[in-house]
């Protein structure tokens, strides 16, 4: 059981809620929290005093002062006036990451929202009440305001709810399931639309796509070194010791592990003084990419566990305007985990550059019948199109800022722009790792009567179990495919 608000959130925490393996509850400590903060925003609510967004307009009207009376529809136009998301749905799960996250932040107690506000939220998501929220429109600053908007309005019975795959009325499925709308009342309107949880929900969902990538791509690697019949000897522990990056430390300490045992390895038929840096250099550049990863899910943890809304309320007196909500910690370390993501994908082409050069063993384009067939000449454009593909998503959206609100937020992160092009790289990082596994099989099986390690003939042989050695030219398209489902799907074995 987790107690939101009490234990710490983790990537693999808000994932096991997500998949309702873990279940989240609201313990008598976080209610007592939950309680006191919200009489706190009474008392400012029904006080003379302006209080940003208690009593208050919003951004530049933050000088407009609101009569009680005039509370509850205030925070109500917020939400309806923030919702102005454009663009596709941003998948279900991320949906459910986006109220785990904030549910968590919520039961803190610096938001001054009503327990029964978070009973409700956390009831969407035990309940696979998914709301429709557009990909578009957030620039990270005051928080995530046009998903979070989206998100939250079927709180009202406005807005939409994924029922299965299609896309119903949230006063629809609110009747079906026996609930009435909320009506909300002072500070929790800006207690729900200032955070960043959706720029955090695609960093959540990338870490974890994203650390299965990283073994992945090692074993990838692996087979190809294998195919190549490349050398060994630059993961010697002794020579990363003197260059202990974390991450170089790992992959070479991986490498180790994926060719132990390799009969191949041992055959010294095609000797050679050093291999292509796509081989030779693997710890070093798979590395790097481990280490901004280890990067940005410190961040992301730190994110998880924090209150990003405004103004936070810390007494009966004081509620402060600050810029928790700013979205720029997660921007740049996401822009920087693109780049290590997309480098995984830049390497791996390259490596199955190698094994079409028809050198140490190997058949030109790995088809014993060249001219007549082209054997693997063309799989490689694709992966050359979709390296230049991450590259262009790479340009970093946190190095761009463009002011809003009449010049009230006249800086801004950009990171759901970060958060989504981190994920389309990963995927993109499916597909090449994909086809480097074919052309790696492919050269294996050039190799044999050679035995491999446990490990890599263990995944030859699932390869083979779906995908044939190609012998004479043939369709390649659905035997990519197959591939790319069984990375998606997480077939292979890493460790």
């Amino acid at each position: 059981m987790f107690k939101y608000g009490i234990d710490q959130l983790t990537v693999d925490k808000v994932i096991a809620i997500a998949d309702g393996t873990l279940k989240g509850e609201i313990t008598a400590e976080a209610q007592e929290k939950v309680n006191v903060c919200r009489e706190k925003v009474e008392v400012m609510a029904n006080s003379d005093a302006a209080v940003y967004g208690i009593n208050t307009g919003f951004g530049p009207l933050c000088d407009v002062q609101i009569t009680p009376e005039e509370t509850s529809k205030l925070q109500e136009n917020l939400l309806i006036t923030h919702a102005v998301g454009v663009g596709n749905p941003i998948d279900k799960k991320l949906s459910k990451i986006m109220m785990i996250c904030k549910v968590h932040a919520l039961c803190q107690g610096f938001s001054g929202v009503r327990l029964e506000l978070i009973e409700r939220i956390i009831y969407f998501i035990e309940n696979d009440l998914l709301p429709i929220v557009p990909e578009q429109g957030s620039v990270g600053a005051s928080g995530d305001l046009a998903p979070l908007s989206h998100l939250f309005l079927p709180l009202l019975g406005e807005g939409e709810f994924w029922v299965g795959d299609t896309i119903k009325p949230a006063k629809e499925v609110l009747e079906k399931n026996n609930l009435e709308p909320l009506v909300l009342q002072a500070k929790e309107g800006l207690g729900l639309i200032n955070g960043t949880q959706f720029i955090l929900a695609h960093a959540i969902l990338g870490l974890k796509k994203m650390e299965y990538l990283l073994d992945l791509a090692d074993v990838a690697g692996a087979m190809t070194l294998e195919g190549y019949s490349g050398n060994v000897s630059p993961f010697k522990e002794e020579l990363h010791k003197i260059r202990p990056f974390k991450g170089n430390l790992k992959v070479a300490e991986r490498m180790r592990m994926l060719l132990k045992d390799s009969q191949n390895i041992e055959d010294k038929s095609f000797p050679r003084v050093q291999d292509p840096y796509s081989i030779r250099c693997m710890p070093q550049v798979h590395g790097a990419s481990r280490n901004a990863y280890a990067h940005l899910k410190e961040l992301a943890e730190i994110e998880m566990n924090s209150v990003t809304d405004n103004p936070i309320v810390l007494s009966e007196t004081e509620a402060i305007s600050g810029g928790n909500f700013h979205g720029q910690p997660l921007a740049m370390a996401l822009d920087y985990a693109s780049i290590a993501a997309s480098e995984l994908g830049n390497i791996a082409d390259r490596r199955c550059y190698l094994l079409l050069e028809g050198k140490f063993g190997l058949p030109r384009l790995l088809t014993e019948a060249g001219g007549l067939n082209s054997g693997f000449m063309i799989p490689q454009y694709t992966t050359a199109a979709l390296v230049t593909e991450n590259k262009s998503l790479c340009f970093p959206p946190s190095a761009d800022s463009v002011p809003t609100s009449l010049g009230q937020e006249d800086h801004v992160s950009m990171g759901s722009i970060s958060g989504r092009k981190f994920n389309q790289i990963l995927g993109n990082i499916d597909k090449i790792l994909a086809i480097e596994f074919m052309y790696a099989a492919q050269a294996m099986d050039f190799r044999r009567p050679n035995t491999f390690s446990p490990i890599i003939e263990e995944n030859f042989k699932l390869i083979r179990s779906k995908v044939a050695k190609l012998e004479d030219d043939r369709v390649l398209k659905d035997d990519i495919n197959i591939l790319i489902n069984m990375v998606k799907n997480q077939k292979f074995k890493v460790a």
